[in-house]
């Protein structure tokens, strides 16, 4: 049992304490502190601005004026309504699958999705960096955990190879994030689908930070790169470019069935509250709609002004840009530093993050503007390397 004073000591020497402080997220890409100064916001995943969106909060404040504040249930008693029916088959449509499912959270999908593939005759062959969500719910499943080394096809081939050889016949699931959480780069999913039916396994693909951002209809990178139909499970989260929270999965409809009768985290939860669903049908409409495209293209543009500021000029579009300062102590002072500046990007500091990379995690949203990017280059130019 943890001696708690002895821990937190330990924490705070290591420069990895964390606290918890209340901060007020505000129109046009900008936060309000505990202080009261208002700061330029580079710490959000509502990477679209639809958190706000007009459509969103319409749709959520009518569900809940006309069905109450909570669904009262777990799915599987009374807790499924209308609007997580809806969500889903719309998420379905968006995924191009025949059925999604939702959860109440991204972890919870991760957990629940896994457990229900998987099982201890099984292995479970990730990516190195995938999220610790991920990596839960393949311990949590009983099936072997093995890793590959981060987007190395060569790795994840000789990983496959070495699995059949050992047992031709044995399940296999490979995992991998889209767009990696902590350093924006793109997993190269043509070749892993490529690898995985060659040796006969399955693929999860988490979309968490492509959902919404990559994509004609914003479905993902699967959908960018044209996969998305080679894909077993497509997962995500509705926390990120959908504005609100909750997870899915989309799938076949056998194996959707499947997770309705086997994971633990959708059984045994209260369902999210139909209001909640009510917002997020509303936010794939958005993502699927015009609008969500124009969006998509203002994250773009803004994410390519910030990558030629960094010396990432070529980068595949992501919202996320790392900066890795290195020691924890250092990553703290720099995030302290571009606060004192205006800009409000925590340290990331391990286990987020392997020991040595702290690092500030930038994201560039839709609700941001040319200027405050602009501006943010060259902070950054100045902090970093003092020009």
């Amino acid at each position: 049992m943890k001696n708690p004073e002895q821990f937190l000591s330990e924490l705070e020497s290591a420069g990895l304490l964390r606290v918890l402080r209340n901060v007020e997220c505000l129109p046009g890409g900008m936060a309000r502190m505990e202080d009261g100064r208002e700061v330029v916001n580079l710490a959000s995943n509502d990477y679209l601005g639809l958190a706000r969106h007009p459509a969103l909060v319409e749709a959520f404040s009518r569900a809940a004026r006309d069905g109450g504040a909570g669904a009262m249930a777990s799915r599987l008693v009374t807790g499924t309504r209308r609007a997580h029916s809806g969500l889903e088959d719309a998420l379905a449509a968006l995924k191009g699958t025949e059925a999604a499912l939702s959860f109440s959270s991204g972890y919870a999908t991760s957990l629940g999705v896994i457990t229900s593939i998987v099982d201890r005759e099984d292995t479970v062959l990730m990516d190195k960096l995938s999220h610790a969500s991920l990596i839960d719910g393949a311990r949590l499943s009983g099936a072997r955990l093995s890793t590959f080394l981060h987007n190395d096809m060569e790795s994840l081939r000789k990983k496959l190879e070495r699995l059949r050889e050992t047992n031709p016949s044995s399940g296999i699931l490979v995992v991998t994030e889209s767009v990696f959480s902590m350093d924006g780069d793109r997993a190269p999913l043509r070749e892993m689908v490529g690898l995985k039916d060659e040796f006969g396994a399955l693929l999860l693909v988490d979309e968490a930070h492509g959902f919404g951002v990559l994509g004609e209809h914003g479905a993902g990178l699967g959908e960018e790169l044209g996969v998305s139909s080679r894909i077993d499970f497509q997962m995500g989260t509705l926390s990120k470019a959908a504005g609100l929270s909750g997870g899915y999965v989309a799938c076949s409809r056998a194996w959707a069935d499947v997770m309705v009768n086997s994971a633990r985290s959708l059984i045994y939860s209260t369902a999210p509250p139909p209001a909640l669903a009510a917002a997020a049908l509303a936010a794939v409409e958005v993502i699927r709609s015009a609008e969500g495209k124009e969006l998509r293209r203002h994250v773009s543009v803004l994410a390519d002004m910030l990558s030629a500021t960094l010396g990432m000029s070529g980068r595949p579009v992501s919202s996320i840009f790392p900066v890795v300062i290195g020691e924890n102590g250092a990553a703290l002072e720099a995030a302290a530093a571009l606060l004192e500046r205006g800009f409000l990007a925590p340290a990331i500091r391990y286990p987020t993050v392997p020991r040595g990379t702290a690092r500030l995690r930038i994201t560039v949203t839709a609700a941001h503007r040319t200027g405050q990017i602009e501006q943010l280059g060259r902070e950054l130019a100045e902090l970093l390397h003092g020009s």
